[in-house]
């Protein structure tokens, strides 16, 4: 079989398979009647070796089912790679990672080939593109977990995740959300919180980081000029809120410094539950007491979580 006849058949059984959304190694010879079943065999362990399919674990015929969805699968480049290999210089040209960045931008990249520039160099018998590829498909749909994982774990993925490998990955994961927090940071034209649900759209905005990302709760403030506008948040601390750790010496300091008229308490709940627990209306009423004796008006409370925003004015 020439190449080009194996490109043929490869392609008649991607459209055939296309139309399943689960399927038995028997079912798929069916649909691929004019294959042999043998070459549909090897194309399924293909399909599954790279990750595109994933295949149940079972005594009978394993059930396969697709794991990217048809939007990201590129079938014509898995073809290519089975055709030439997956090292990168078999790759043509305009598909190699580095040429397609430098060609079109960082956007153009799906996930598996940004991680297999961060990986760089693969190891004998996985590529970089390989390794890329199988760390994508596994954290398909849960990408922020990816930064959570060490690196015997990612080497569980791929035999490409060196020690070298995953500081470069760690690194460019830990780079984008510095960049991310400066740009989310960058001096804005003045806004102005007069209402709950100004309170809520900025912090919403503001502390991205907390509501999906952050382990432990955090408590922040934000001082307020005497118009309203936004001065600069304080973080204050770091761990489960409680009346009796949260002093309020330490939340008005910086508040006096900044000669705020006012300020929002800001915290987290990691849960991704935003409801209020009997702490966190404890320490609103203990700080917005303080900030009455003190001429500084605590304006709300407001607790980010990945669900949403909430206000426990609004609640109370």
């Amino acid at each position: 079989m020439n190449l080009e006849q194996r490109r043929y058949r490869l392609n008649q059984i991607l459209l055939a398979l296309a139309e399943l959304n689960e399927f038995t190694g028997t079912e798929a010879k069916q649909w691929c009647n004019e294959t042999s079943p043998h070459f549909v065999t090897l194309t399924l362990k293909q399909l599954a070796s790279s990750g595109v399919l994933a295949a149940s674990d079972s005594s009978r015929q394993p059930v396969y089912r697709w794991v990217l969805p048809p939007a990201e699968f590129q079938p014509q480049q898995w073809i290519d790679q089975q055709i030439h290999g997956d090292q990168v210089r078999e790759l043509p040209t305009e598909e190699r990672p580095r040429e397609k960045l430098l060609n079109h931008g960082p956007a153009a990249l799906n996930n598996a080939e940004l991680l297999a520039i961060l990986i760089r160099v693969g190891v004998r018998g996985e590529s970089a593109v390989t390794g890329g590829r199988r760390i994508a498909n596994r954290f398909d749909q849960r990408l922020a977990e990816l930064r959570e994982q060490s690196k015997s774990e990612l080497r569980e993925v791929t035999r490409a995740v060196t020690a070298a490998n995953y500081c470069q990955i760690m690194a460019g994961i830990e780079l984008g959300r510095r960049v991310s927090e400066a740009e989310a940071n960058r001096p804005q034209a003045p806004l102005r919180i007069d209402s709950t649900a100004a309170a809520v759209t900025y912090c919403q905005e503001q502390f991205r980081y907390l509501a999906h990302e952050a382990r432990q709760e955090e408590f922040h403030i934000v001082t307020l000029d005497t118009k309203h506008n936004p001065i600069r948040t304080h973080q204050i601390t770091v761990g489960t809120l409680d009346a009796s750790l949260v002093h309020p010496r330490e939340v008005f300091r910086p508040a006096i410094r900044d000669a705020a008229s006012a300020m929002l308490l800001v915290h987290n709940h990691p849960s991704g539950d935003p409801t209020p627990s009997r702490e966190d209306h404890q320490v609103t009423d203990r700080l917005t007491e303080v900030g009455k004796l003190i001429g500084i008006t605590v304006l709300d409370h407001i607790v980010v979580a990945s669900q949403r925003c909430l206000s426990i004015r609004e609640v109370s």
